[in-house]
């Protein structure tokens, strides 16, 4: 039997010597590919995910949105959220012993016919079992897990979201094939628990009669119009709301429009959200990058888009917070902002930043103010949220660049938590 080494042990059974033990493993040859791909293939059959159904836990996805924050961060800042993002996964629920036992026996025969039944018949012990007969899962195999789970709106989304997140976590650890099964299992996992179609049969039925796909085209709008679009989105019944928005795919309404009107309707959202629904709120970001990703033509999936942008409320305009005038935005003032709690002048800096040209630096600072909180805090919602704005960017007009950087500027600065664990890290990495 192979000797575990010590950071092998810590994914198993976590200690103190958590974050020290990583900085060793990391300052190895390739030392960040290595410490996730283990932690992957550790960790994925060992929690507990049926415990928290209808919902998902987030270590495995914040891992994703680490390495996409990379190249905006600092290398000291990647690893200490690196280490957090890992230490909040390492501590996710556990199965019991006898149930990891029958989990690590499962294996399927690998067929695609197998998967789809289990997956369409909801049963997703059985779909992880299949998924880990598959020699090595790759991006067309995680793209057609994806499509199986296009209208299956559970959990407002995460189906979608894990099939387009792990894909990307998979290619950035060069395609593992222990690991990799375990992502592809997880994903089809997922796909198979409950089902829930509301919204696109809703759509489905405005539908009826028209062949309509909507083309990946970029947006064209002048900002006044996106704005009447955001106007249903924010103000309408879901009924009223859908009877528009079907009006205008079928008008021939591109996805690029579509999405930057859905980014400027989650932003003011954002705006909107209670502190306690920062994280929630922001998690229509992330859906909406999984649509940018991964560039559906089927009208139904748009509706769902902004049906879900419609669920979160909308508070009256004269009571919504907005951006302090700011002569010479600054990125380290915006990012002392965000971690000062004040709001207005975070969302000033983070508007004047994009309004001279350098969306870029603003989400850096964004960046850099997820990975100083404790992730699980939030549930890693500041670094998916940031995560899919730096995916989401280069889709945007400039309209909605601006909207969506402020909306998350004014939710860092209204959602700080502890970082003290950042800090524990810190201590080990910078020894």
């Amino acid at each position: 039997m192979p000797v575990e080494s010590p950071w092998q042990q810590e994914l198993e059974t976590p200690t103190d010597s958590f974050f020290q033990v990583f900085a060793d493993r990391v300052a190895k040859p390739d030392g960040v590919r290595d410490s996730i791909r283990e932690a992957v293939k550790i960790l994925v059959p060992r929690i507990d995910w049926e415990a928290y159904q209808p919902h998902v836990p987030h270590g495995i996805l914040g891992l994703r949105a680490v390495l996409r924050l990379a190249p905006l961060l600092k290398e000291a800042s990647f690893h200490r959220a690196l280490a957090v993002t890992l230490h909040m996964t390492a501590h996710e629920g556990r199965r019991s012993a006898l149930s990891l036992a029958q989990v690590m026996a499962a294996k399927g025969s690998g067929t695609w016919r197998n998967l789809e039944d289990f997956i369409q018949s909801r049963r997703p012990g059985l779909a992880y079992a299949e998924a880990q007969g598959f020699e090595l899962p790759d991006a067309e195999d995680f793209r057609r897990l994806g499509l199986l789970t296009l209208t299956d709106m559970a959990n407002v989304g995460h189906k979608l979201v894990l099939a387009c997140d792990l894909a990307d976590l998979h290619e950035r650890l060069e395609r593992p094939k222990a690991t990799g099964r375990r992502l592809f299992g997880l994903a089809a996992w997922v796909a198979g628990t409950t089902e829930d179609t509301f919204w696109a049969r809703r759509a489905a039925k405005r539908l009826v009669g028209a062949d309509l796909s909507v083309p990946w085209t970029p947006s064209l709008l002048d900002p006044e119009a996106l704005q009447e679009q955001v106007r249903d989105l924010c103000d309408l019944g879901l009924v009223a709301l859908l009877d528009r928005f079907t009006d205008r795919l079928k008008a021939g309404q591109g996805a690029g429009d579509t999405l930057a009107a859905l980014v400027l309707g989650a932003s003011e959202k954002q705006l909107d959200a209670r502190r306690d629904l920062e994280g929630k709120t922001a998690w229509t970001f992330v859906y909406l990058a999984s649509l940018a990703r991964s560039r559906p033509t089927d009208p139904r999936v748009w509706c769902q888009a902004a049906a879900l942008v419609n669920l979160f409320p909308t508070d009256e305009p004269e009571s919504r917070i907005q951006p302090a005038p700011i002569p010479e935005p600054d990125r380290e003032a915006l990012l002392d902002a965000m971690l000062d709690l004040e709001a207005p002048l975070a969302m000033g800096h983070a508007q004047g930043l994009v309004r001279a040209g350098v969306a870029d630096v603003a989400l850096g600072a964004l960046a850099e103010a997820a990975t100083l909180n404790d992730p699980t805090f939030n549930h890693a919602h500041q670094l998916l949220a940031v995560a899919a704005a730096a995916d989401l960017l280069p889709h945007l007009p400039k309209v909605a660049q601006e909207a969506m950087l402020v909306a998350l500027a004014k939710s860092l600065a209204n959602s700080q938590g502890s970082g003290d664990l950042g800090r524990q890290a810190e201590k080990c990495l910078w020894a």
